[in-house]
């Protein structure tokens, strides 16, 4: 008879400067969203994008992490948005068909990042014009990739393990 496993235990308390700097991080990542946002005239921050720079903040050295995944997940996520809505409409139902079938395509593409699932199903909700939408979600996702690599700096660690 095999000894049952071990149970996991939770991750180990960070470090309070670790803390810091990421929660710090964030907040100034997401407040600069909302004051590009407002120079702009359009909304930057989206809710997938507050989870993505959690992601990016916190756990640099996951694969959702990584900038492969932050932008190309997002934007792929957008597309695949933009495609429903083109063939379905705006709703309730084309946005559940949208966050579903965003996953495959990240998975396919090997940019996996969960957040962004939610993106397209913003798209097929609101029905935001392709243009305005796609490159205002790069230029953020360009800009939480880039204070990630702040954070990671601030807090010794590595960031990104790749880029592409």
């Amino acid at each position: 008879m095999t000894a049952p496993a071990a149970r996991p235990c939770p991750p180990p308390r960070p470090h309070w400067l670790a803390v810091l700097a990421c929660t710090g991080a964030s907040v100034a990542a997401l407040l600069l969203l909302v004051a590009l946002g407002t120079v702009l005239h359009h909304p930057l921050l989206i809710p997938p994008l507050a989870a993505s720079m959690a992601l990016v903040a916190a756990s640099p050295e996951l694969p959702l992490s990584q900038p492969r995944s932050v932008v190309g997940g997002q934007l792929l996520s957008a597309l695949t948005g933009f495609a429903v809505l083109a063939v379905a409409g705006p709703g309730l139902w084309s946005a559940a068909v949208a966050g579903g079938l965003a996953l495959g395509v990240m998975m396919l593409a090997r940019a996996p990042h969960s957040p962004a699932a939610a993106t397209a199903v913003i798209i097929a909700l609101d029905a935001p014009a392709f243009w305005s939408f796609t490159g205002l979600l790069a230029l953020s996702c360009a800009l939480l990739v880039a204070i990630g690599l702040v954070v990671a700096r601030a807090n010794r660690r590595r960031y990104p393990l790749y880029w592409y």
